[in-house]
């Protein structure tokens, strides 16, 4: 992961302090952070009336590894009682401002450690996993319990009521498993590498080039070569293409995937807003994946959602 400058918001944060934010803290909704916002959308919904959510990256048509922190997201994360974060480095300068604005009782949820997830995890997408979100809503219930006991019920009525309305989204993954398991594709780099697997798709692309345009370096020639020729030679089914990661490198990919008369995907790091929610986006990801498999369509930018 690259390292994001954040330097002059915190210069900024240890002048002047959180104190102020802190002190002007009032009873009212409880305050909380999704530094992606996906992770927000959740927030949302679980906390409802009762909680007061920001996402910090929030733009789909900007690169989220070379997100840089200003001084008003600085006193927004430090003023915040619960902030979610995707931790295996994607967003490690949340944590350098939450370090420099000590609050004792901040409640964070980092998505990395509620999964146990290990530092070296190659693929920081984690929201694309099925396995994700449950845990993240469940965390989220539970903390926002703690902060306004008295809303207790609403929180955990709300993260299981959650839980329950992924499942469309996980029978569609089942479903397509069962059809097409196996089915070869080409992706540009990690972002939707987790719902992939799950559908049971089969990635070809080297994971050196997905990693390698994932942090911003040049992918070894060999690599290149095989990704040239998966896309060429026909040998995969869809080109899963990242909208938000984007280079003269890529769009020769993408250019190469036209040219074979390989459908394309847009997938995207960032949840796109407005008119999706993070169950409207996953479920337009596998039905885009899925017309791509069946019918040859590609669906390079999602539409609004429903």
């Amino acid at each position: 992961m690259k390292q994001l400058p954040v330097f002059a918001a915190l210069t900024i944060l240890l002048a002047g302090g959180p104190m102020g934010i802190v002190a002007a803290e009032a009873a009212g909704p409880v305050r909380a952070i999704g530094v992606e916002n996906e992770y927000a959308d959740v927030i949302s919904q679980i906390g409802g009336k009762y909680v007061q959510v920001q996402a910090i990256e929030t733009d789909p048509n900007t690169d989220p590894h070379t997100f840089e922190a200003s001084p008003k997201i600085a006193q927004e994360i430090a003023a915040a009682q619960l902030i979610v974060v995707n931790g295996v480095g994607y967003d490690d300068w949340a944590d350098k401002i939450m370090s420099a604005s000590h609050r004792p009782n901040r409640k964070v949820i980092n998505v990395q450690q509620l999964l146990g997830l290990p530092d070296d995890t190659a693929n920081p997408h984690l929201w694309f996993d099925p396995k994700t979100m449950p845990a993240v809503a469940k965390a989220v219930g539970d903390t926002l319990a703690e902060l306004d006991p008295a809303q207790a019920a609403y929180f955990h009525a709300n993260a299981e009521k959650f839980v329950a309305s992924l499942e469309p989204w996980k029978t569609a993954i089942a479903a397509f498993k069962a059809k097409h398991d196996k089915t070869p594709v080409a992706v540009t780099e990690p972002v939707a590498d987790y719902l992939l697997q799950a559908m049971g798709f089969n990635i070809l692309t080297p994971f050196t080039l997905e990693k390698a345009i994932m942090d911003g370096n040049d992918p070894s020639p060999q690599d290149v070569t095989t990704q040239n020729g998966l896309l060429s030679g026909h040998k995969v089914k869809v080109f899963a293409y990242n909208q938000q990661v984007t280079d003269a490198l890529t769009k020769s990919f993408l250019d190469a995937s036209k040219r074979a008369g390989i459908p394309v995907v847009g997938v995207y790091e960032t949840m796109p807003t407005p008119g999706y929610t993070y169950q409207s986006w996953m479920l337009a990801e596998v039905a885009a994946l899925e017309k791509a498999v069946t019918d040859k369509v590609s669906t390079e930018t999602l539409q609004k959602g429903h």
